[in-house]
C-alpha cells in the first residue's frame, strides 16, 4: 500500500543464556513471495556484525550484487604527534587501533584474504615496509633496503608485493616475496620517479604513477617487465591509480583548476567521470563489489572519511574524526569480522 517493492522484517529475542537470536525475512511485495529468511545467534557485541550480514543479504537479493556492509576499512589517523593505524566497519564506525606510533605510518594495503596489512612505518628513523598479521599483531619487516622503502601493493594471490625503493637511485618499482621480502627483482627502469604501484585483478600487469612524461601520469607495465604504456591524458596531474575489481575502470586523483578531485576512467573507451567536487580529495579506494568508492576529504576545515558511488550520483560522509585522516583503503571480502 505504501508503494514499496520489498519489505524486510524480523525479531530480536534474548535467550535464557544471555545470547540474542535474530530472525529476519525479506519479502517481494509485487509477487507476494518470500525472497530470503535466516536466523542468527550472537552476543550483544555481535549484533552490529549480524546487522551488517543481514544488510548484505538484502542488498544481494535485490540487486544480484554482493553487499559490502560486513567488510572493513583501514586508514591512518594523525592526532597531534601520534599516528594510529585504525580498522573500522565499512560505515566508518567501531574503529579499532592496529598500531600506534610517534612516527609516521603511511600507505596501508590489505592482503587479498583480509588477514594482513602491509604499510610503511618510520619508527626506525627511515621508511620500512612491514607486513602486519591482524589476528596476532605479528609484524615482519619485508622491505628494509638502503634508502626509502614505500608504497606496498599486494598481488591478487597474496604471494608478491610491489614496492617502491630508492636503493639504486631514483624511486623505482620492485617485486618481492610478501612473506619475507626475498627474491627482489626490479620492474621499472626510467630516469625519473616511478611510484604508487597497484596490481591488475588478473595479476598480469601493474598500474603506477610516473613523471617520465614531464608531469605525473598513470602508466601500465606487464609484471614480466618491458615497455610501459601511458593510460591518462586528461589534465597534467593524475596520481594514485586504483583499479576496479573487474579490471574495467581506474580511479585516479586529478587536479583541475587547483582542486584535487577523484576521477573514474573507463579503460576501454578512455572516458572520464569526475566523482567528487574537491577541493582536496585524496586516496580513493574501491569497495570489493566495485560499486562504491572510499576516499579522504577535507571540507570546511574538517577531515572526514567520505564515500561516493562509482557512477558519481550518491555521496555521503562516513565519519568526521578529530585529527587528520590519511589513506583510507577498503578491505576485501572474506575477512574475519
Amino acid at each position: 500500500m505504501r508503494g514499496a517493492d520489498y519489505v524486510a522484517y524480523g525479531t530480536v529475542t534474548k535467550t535464557a543464556e544471555g545470547q540474542y537470536e535474530v530472525k529476519y525475512r525479506l519479502a517481494d511485495t509485487i509477487n507476494q513471495q518470500q525472497l530470503d529468511g535466516v536466523a542468527f545467534d550472537g552476543s550483544d557485541r555481535e549484533l552490529r556484525r549480524i546487522a551488517h550480514q543481514i544488510a548484505d543479504r538484502i542488498y544481494e537479493k535485490i540487486t544480484g550484487i554482493p553487499g559490502v556492509f560486513a567488510t572493513r576499512i583501514a586508514y591512518v589517523l594523525k592526532q597531534g604527534n601520534t599516528y594510529e593505524l585504525q580498522i573500522a566497519d565499512a560505515d566508518g564506525q567501531n574503529p579499532q587501533i592496529a598500531l600506534r606510533s610517534r612516527e609516521p605510518i603511511i600507505s596501508p594495503a590489505w592482503s587479498p584474504d583480509g588477514g594482513k596489512l602491509a604499510y610503511v612505518s618510520f619508527e626506525s628513523g627511515k621508511p620500512v615496509v612491514y607486513v602486519h598479521e591482524l589476528a596476532t599483531s605479528k609484524r615482519v619487516p619485508v622491505a628494509n633496503f638502503k634508502g626509502n622503502n614505500s608504497a606496498p601493493a599486494w598481488s591478487p594471490d597474496g604471494q608478491t608485493l610491489a614496492v617502491v625503493l630508492t636503493r639504486d637511485g631514483l624511486s623505482q618499482i620492485y617485486l618481492i616475496n610478501a612473506a619475507d621480502g626475498s627474491n627482489l627483482r626490479r620492474l621499472t627502469r626510467s630516469p625519473l620517479i616511478d611510484t604508487e604501484p597497484v596490481f591488475s585483478p588478473d595479476g598480469q600487469s601493474i598500474f603506477f604513477t610516473s613523471d617520465r612524461s614531464g608531469s605525473p601520469q598513470i602508466y601500465q607495465i606487464p609484471v614480466t617487465g618491458g615497455e610501459a604504456r601511458r593510460i591518462t591524458f586528461n589534465g597534467n596531474y593524475n596520481i594514485t591509480p586504483r583499479i576496479s575489481p573487474d579490471g574495467k575502470s581506474l580511479l585516479v586523483v586529478t587536479r583541475r583548476d587547483g582542486q584535487f578531485r577523484i576521477a573514474l576512467i573507463d579503460l576501454a573507451t578512455g572516458n572520464e567521470t569526475l566523482l567528487t567536487q574537491g577541493p582536496d580529495d585524496q586516496s580513493p579506494s574501491f569497495a570489493p563489489n566495485g560499486k562504491q568508492v572510499l576516499y579522504a576529504a577535507r571540507q570546511g576545515g574538517r577531515n572526514m572519511l567520505a564515500g561516493v558511488s562509482s557512477d558519481g550520483r550518491m555521496r555521503q560522509t562516513l565519519s568526521v574524526l578529530n585529527g587528520e585522516i590519511r589513506e583510507p583503503t577498503w578491505g576485501p571480502y572474506g575477512q574475519s569480522q
